[in-house]
């Protein structure tokens, strides 16, 4: 089987900066309440121009870009992870390949496990590598979560953003993408939720959310580390789902990785769903990019309820 690796990063974030004061004024809420239980003190609110596709695309555009000899013409697996399209057909990975160029004809395919669903998308392109079914592929995971956001409900319109975050992937001689560990908890499948009988609108049960994800996944994150074949001290950098700063925190300290930078773009960029984990990933590799090779944990949990993670090396 041939292996893979991930050889660079993109995102995109709408112009949009809405801080938690602006939140007061929609709901009975305060920047102090915001902070203490989710530690975001900002977010990014798509514009009408801005789509789940278009900004997918800008994503991509960059992640192209940083790829060096490699262009679009080459892609042959476009993979986007969402659960905000509002559209069925053309999917999002259809649009994403259109608006990038791409008439080589790719295989075009969405994924919705919603927050885990990049994970889910980037073992799936890995996947499809080692099947000699692609060459490279474009992953992406976009949302306008604004869309499915109700501004009347305190507890999750504080938390909602949109974004994009993309990853090129190639066939490798040497593997830089370890086996996915994936899994879902179906007795626990409607403690997130965005379903009709609630016009479309995002709602939770976020103190069950918060429970298993502190209890649960820790045990589950290190067995990621495991399946790497690494010790949880060669790990440079943790990426988890931006969901809440109060469940990343504990849940990095509990995988026991003393050497890695922990991503907590969510502060700056809220819960971006599948956009989360590039996104986050992509800005930490702009802002300060870790050396090639270093060991980086991704690793994400959400509607399901559903997790996915791997280890990847930075390019």
């Amino acid at each position: 089987m041939t292996a893979s690796k991930v050889v660079s990063f993109g995102h995109y974030q709408p112009g949009r900066i809405v801080p938690n004061a602006e939140l007061e004024k929609l709901v009975d809420t305060s920047d102090e309440w915001i902070t203490r239980r989710t530690g975001i003190k900002e977010r990014r609110w798509a514009g009408e121009s801005d789509t789940v596709d278009s900004m997918a695309a800008e994503a991509g555009r960059m992640a192209l870009a940083n790829a060096g000899d490699l262009d679009a013409t080459q892609i042959d697996l476009v993979i986007v992870a969402t659960c905000t399209e509002r559209d069925r057909s053309p999917n999002m990975a259809a649009r994403v390949a259109n608006a990038l160029g791409m008439d080589q004809g790719p295989a075009t395919i969405d994924v919705n496990t919603v927050c885990s669903g990049f994970c889910h998308a980037l073992a799936l392109a890995q996947h499809a590598i080692a099947a000699g079914s692609a060459t490279n592929a474009l992953v992406i995971g976009s949302e306008k979560f604004t869309d499915a956001t109700d501004f009347t409900d305190r507890t999750t319109c504080v938390l909602t953003a949109d974004g994009a975050g993309a990853m090129v992937v190639t066939a490798s001689a040497e593997s830089g993408i370890s086996p996915v560990l994936w899994g879902s908890v179906p007795s626990m499948s409607d403690a997130i939720r965005i379903e009709e009988s609630n016009n479309g609108k995002f709602a939770q049960n976020g103190q069950s959310v918060y429970r298993w994800a502190v209890t649960q996944l820790p045990a589950i994150a290190a067995k990621v580390i495991e399946r790497a074949g690494l010790d949880p001290e060669e790990i440079g950098a943790i990426v988890l789902h931006q969901a809440n700063l109060r469940i990343i925190e504990p849940l990095a300290a509990q995988i026991g990785a003393p050497n890695a930078i922990v991503a907590t773009d969510v502060v700056y960029s809220g819960n971006t769903s599948a956009a989360s984990v590039p996104l986050a990933l992509s800005k930490m590799m702009a802002d300060q990019p870790l050396p090639s090779g270093t060991p980086i944990l991704l690793f994400a949990f959400g509607g399901g309820l559903s997790y996915a993670g791997q280890v990847i090396t930075a390019p």
